[in-house]
Formats: C-alpha cells, sequence, structure tokens
C-alpha cells in the first residue's frame, strides 16, 4: 500500500508542477488545469529519453526530481495566490481541484479495498502486464530485450524505472501507482471545461468524463496504455479548444497540445496519431469555415463579430501551428526508427490477436456510458442485470449525446466536435480493418469525449449570450437537471461497478519463488500450478515473471510430468510452494528461456 500510494503521490506532484510550469512558459496566466497532461507527457518523454543513459534510471530519477522541485518552487514563489488574481493562482486551484483528486483516488482504490489487498490489477482479465514488468525489469538493469527491439512504446515502463531508482518502489507497485494517478490526473484535466460550475457539478462532471464505463473497464483490467491514451486524446482537444479561448492572443498557443501529442507518441507510438491527427484536421476545418478557431464566444464577440482569434490557417493562428509542429518534431524525432520498426507489431496484423480476452465485438453503444455489468466483454443479458435494462440506459443516453452533438454544434465548440469525429472515424477503421480487440480499445480510447459531450451543454458550461431567463428556457433547465441526475446516477453506478468487479492479483505469487529463481539459475525448471490459478487467474505469464531469468516449463499439477533435461521442479501445495531437485532424464529440455517467451508474444496492445 505505501509504494502503491508513494508512486501515485509522486507521479502527480511531478504532473502538476511540471506541467504548470510548461504552460506557463508558453505564456498562460492563470492556472491551467491541462497542467496534469501535459506534466504527465513531459514525465514520458523526459524518463524515456533518459532511462538508456549510464545508471539505468538513476539519471530519469534524479531529473525528474530536480524538475520537480525546481517547477514547485517556482509555482510557490510566482503564482498569485491572494488579491485580484486569486482566482487563477494556487488557492483556487486546490479549492476546486481537492475534492475532484479525492474523489478520484477513492473511485480508482476500490479493487483493493473489495480484494482486501494491494497488487497486480486484473490478473484473470489479463495477463499483459507480466510482459510489462518484464520489459520495466530489463530497462531497470540495463538490458535490452525484445519489445525495445521491436520499438514497443516504453514511456510509462521508464517512469515506473525512475521510481524504482529514485524512490525505491517496487515494479509492480509503480505500475498500479501510475495507473491510479492517471485516473486523478485526467479527473483533473476534465476540470478545463468545468472549471466555471458550481462546485458539486463541475465535480461530478469531471469524474463521469475521465472514469467513465469502458476506461473505468480497461483500469480494472490493468490496461494503463488504454486509459492514459484516453487521457491524451481528452486533453489534447480540451489543448485545442483553450488555444481559441485563454489562450487566443499567444504565439504558442498550440505548444501545451504539442506536448501532449509527443507524450502520446511515447506512449502509444504512432497509432496514437490516428486520433490526434484527424482531431487537428478537422478542428481546422471546422475553425475555418466557422470563421473562428472554436470555443464559447461572448456576448460583446457576438455582436461585434469579433470572435477571440484569427482564423485558425492564416495569419497569427498559422504561425503558432508552425512553432508547436516544430516543438512536436524536435521531440518526436528521436523515436523515428523506432516508430518505423513498431509498424511490423503483432497488433497490426489483422490475423494477429484476434479476440484477445473478449468473448466477441464489443458494442459501441457502451462508450455512451450505461452499460449495467461488472465485465464490459459480455453482451447484454448475459449477467445478472436483464437485457432491457441494457437497451433503456443506451437508448437515454443516446438521446442526451444526441442533444449534445446539437447544442455543441450551435455553440461552435470546434475542438470537442473534431475530437468526437476523429474517434469515430478510428472506430470504424478499427472495426472494418482491424479485429475485435483493436475495436474495442477504440470504444475505450473515444469514451471519455463521449461523455464530455453529453455533460458540457447539459450542465450549462457552453451557455449562449447572457438574455432574461423566459418560463420556457426555465422548463428547459427544469429538464436538463433531471436528465443530468438520471444519466450521473446510472453511468456513475456502471463506472463503479466495473472498478469494484476488477480482479487484483498478489504483489508477487510467493517471496519463496524469488528466492527459488536465485537457488535454479538458469537451469531448466518445471513449475507446477493449480489449474485454477493458471486457467482462471491468468497465473502462468505471472509465475514465469516471477522465475524470469532461467529456462522454465509452467504446467497444470494435474500433469506433474517432468520433461527431459528438467532440473528443479517447483510444486504449489497447500502450505505454498516447494522446490525439489530431480535428477534430468535424457534429452533436451523443452524449456524456454522466460524473457524470450514473453518477448515473443509480448503484450496485445
Amino acid at each position: 500500500m505505501i509504494g502503491t500510494y508513494a508512486a501515485v503521490l509522486a507521479v502527480c506532484a511531478s504532473s502538476l508542477a511540471i506541467g504548470e510550469v510548461a504552460i506557463r512558459l508558453c505564456g498562460g496566466r492563470r492556472w491551467s488545469w491541462l497542467s496534469p497532461a501535459v506534466g504527465l507527457a513531459l514525465l514520458c518523454t523526459i524518463c524515456w529519453g533518459t532511462v538508456r543513459l549510464p545508471g539505468d534510471g538513476a539519471v530519469s530519477a534524479v531529473v525528474v526530481l530536480a524538475l520537480t522541485i525546481a517547477a514547485a518552487a517556482w509555482c510557490v514563489a510566482f503564482l498569485p495566490r491572494r488579491g485580484e488574481e486569486s482566482d487563477t493562482g494556487l488557492g483556487q486551484a486546490l479549492r476546486i481541484g481537492w475534492p475532484v483528486a479525492l474523489g478520484a483516488l477513492l473511485a480508482a482504490s476500490l479493487p483493493f479495498v473489495v480484494e482486501g489487498h494491494f497488487g497486480i490489477l486484473g490478473t484473470s482479465f489479463n495477463p499483459d502486464m507480466s510482459q510489462h514488468l518484464l520489459a520495466a525489469d530489463r530497462l531497470a538493469e540495463g538490458h535490452s530485450s525484445q519489445l525495445l527491439n521491436q520499438g514497443y512504446p516504453l514511456g510509462p515502463h521508464a517512469t515506473v524505472v525512475a521510481l524504482n531508482k529514485g524512490l525505491g518502489i517496487g515494479l509492480v507497485q509503480g505500475f498500479s501507482g501510475l495507473t491510479v494517478a492517471v485516473a486523478i490526473l485526467a479527473s483533473l484535466t476534465a476540470l478545463t471545461a468545468f472549471r466555471d460550475l458550481p462546485p458539486i457539478s463541475r465535480t461530478a462532471g469531471a469524474l463521469l468524463v475521465a472514469l467513465a464505463y469502458v476506461v473505468a473497464s480497461y483500469f480494472a483490467q490493468g490496461a494503463f496504455k488504454e486509459t492514459i491514451q484516453a487521457f491524451f486524446l481528452l486533453a489534447f482537444v480540451l489543448a485545442l479548444r483553450e488555444s481559441q479561448r485563454d489562450w487566443s492572443d499567444l504565439q504558442l498557443r498550440f505548444v501545451p497540445a504539442a506536448l501532449i501529442a509527443a507524450g502520446s507518441v511515447y506512449t502509444y507510438s504512432f497509432p496514437s496519431l490516428i486520433w490526434l491527427g484527424p482531431a487537428l484536421v478537422l478542428f481546422l476545418i471546422l475553425s475555418a469555415a466557422g470563421g473562428t478557431a472554436g470555443g464559447t464566444m461572448s456576448e460583446e464577440a457576438l455582436a461585434t463579430g469579433r470572435h477571440g482569434g484569427s482564423p485558425a490557417v492564416t495569419g497569427p493562428a498559422a504561425r503558432a501551428l508552425g512553432l508547436a509542429a516544430v516543438v512536436f518534431a524536435v521531440l518526436v524525432l528521436p523515436e523515428l526508427p523506432r516508430l518505423l520498426d513498431f509498424h511490423s507489431f503483432e497488433t497490426f496484423d489483422p490475423n494477429g490477436p484476434g479476440l484477445g480476452n473478449l468473448f466477441g465485438q464489443v458494442s459501441p453503444f457502451e462508450a455512451l456510458g450505461i452499460w449495467p455489468s461488472g465485465d464490459f466483454r459480455l453482451a447484454p443479458g448475459d449477467g445478472a442485470v436483464p437485457a432491457v435494462a441494457y437497451y433503456l440506459g443506451v437508448a437515454f443516453a443516446l438521446a442526451l449525446f444526441l442533444y449534445g452533438l446539437v447544442g455543441l454544434w450551435r455553440r461552435r465548440e470546434n475542438a470537442i466536435l473534431a475530437g468526437v469525429g476523429a474517434a469515430a472515424l478510428a472506430y470504424a477503421a478499427a472495426r472494418v480493418g482491424g479485429t475485435p480487440y483493436t475495436a474495442a480499445k477504440a470504444i475505450e480510447i473515444a469514451s471519455p469525449l463521449v461523455a464530455l459531450t453529453i455533460l458540457l451543454p447539459l450542465l450549462g458550461l457552453a451557455r449562449r449570450e447572457s438574455q432574461p431567463m423566459v418560463d420556457k428556457s426555465a422548463s428547459r433547465r427544469s429538464w436538463g437537471t433531471v436528465a443530468i441526475g438520471l444519466l450521473a446516477a446510472a453511468a456513475g453506478l456502471c463506472s463503479l461497478l466495473a472498478l469494484i468487479n476488477a480482479p487484483v492479483g498478489p504483489t508477487s505469487y510467493s517471496s519463496k519463488l524469488s528466492d527459488y529463481r536465485k537457488a535454479v539459475g538458469e537451469g531448466p525448471t518445471l513449475v507446477l500450478a493449480s489449474p485454477q490459478l493458471l486457467e482462471e487467474e491468468h497465473g502462468e505469464p505471472f509465475l514465469a515473471w516471477e522465475m524470469r531469468g532461467g529456462r522454465v516449463c509452467i504446467k497444470s499439477s494435474d500433469d506433474p510430468k517432468v520433461p527431459p533435461g528438467v532440473r528443479f521442479v517447483v510444486l504449489e501445495g497447500e502450505t505454498g510452494w516447494t522446490l525439489r531437485r530431480v535428477h534430468p532424464l535424457a534429452g533436451k529440455s523443452p524449456c524456454p528461456l522466460v524473457a524470450e517467451r514473453q518477448a515473443r508474444q509480448g503484450p496485445a496492445r
């Protein structure tokens, strides 16, 4: 528990401090809730850029620590705290942010509370964390790996290694802490859209967007890369929105979006641009067609025709886009060879992962947030809730989504509309040319934007010019209040159900296994585990992680036959694990090296 929450605190503190200073250097003059996203993007970029230097991650830890201390000192010294500008500084940020951060922390902690212990998230849903642990372990030891050589994006892994080297946090706790921190940072970033609302509304809106049902479901299976990518897409869209609102007169207005895009590449490689690239293009098209570069316009702007910024494709805005493109290119160019290597990864093969851990195609309606099942992979009616409840929830949320699209269109929310359009195109491409596994990821990455589209008009943030309230508008507001209440209750319960249903494996399957790993060395070893551990808990890759470094066969204890060449047998019994040495049978051992096997399989994402 201490290691997990220490990692949460470290990631959140570094992201907030570094991100805020970065935005201030771009010209921002008030506290920005894009700071968490910009900071995490820079954290992944910096850690990956330094993790392979001498020290095997120690340099990363030192650099991040130094930047965090310097950034925090700058924030304390220079951000306004009192007086006329108090609404732009630390005091107001703390008052607005702490309920959201606390709510996200409590929600993200539910899996550990329900299971009664801390450990590896999603072990019976998804065994991929075993490969992520191995990749991070290889980085921490200064060794190469197949994932590294294949161009697999390792920015988050490098961040976990920095936590390990700098604070002594274990790799399992580091990944768990990073996953929880992303839930908190995403919720804080969602405040960018809701900051002007009353406290209860903005807190509920931020949590419902950041912890939308499918995001919560991927959190439950430990799929941190997908939750980070969904976070970065949401933040990228909000950064485009802010570029023509608070920052419309800044030459570096698009640089925060460029920094987020760079962090996205180091987290999700070039596939991240499948969402970010079209979102930017659609934003520019909508902005040019509408005569302004997005965002809610004031009464004065509507009256005078001055829309708060130049067209997004000409003049100062074009120069600002050029500067952001340069920043993005400089940050990403060192990764270009690895981006090219990654194109042949198995995920991009239509005949590759196929269903993965799914039972079939996942319904795109799950992105609407009302899906009363603890397992997002189940079809309507396959669980304890009757199918009619799914259909009613989908119909209700779909009606609100269409209402939200119309409201955003009328208010010229070009950035959000562009993000939704890009997410729809990405899902269509995955559904037509990909696999059910990749299509499900597209649904998860889109779900925060879908929630934002539903909530923003309903909560009244994107309001039209001021006018006297009339009976009709009062009636409409009452209808909106009821709709918000029903949506918040239904969507919130569905997300909580997914989090409560999250399985949590042990931090390690046994401390004895680590001792046995040292004892057996590279000698061929047979691990005999219970069928329940292997089949229901996906224990095989995690046992391989525990016994990494040598040749290991893993079989069910129902089939105790010892293969040729095996010198040691590790057996799971009622009282724990035991090790015995056996006389090897003649013949070459079929047991592969753990690192070779796990790297060849690789994570499915």
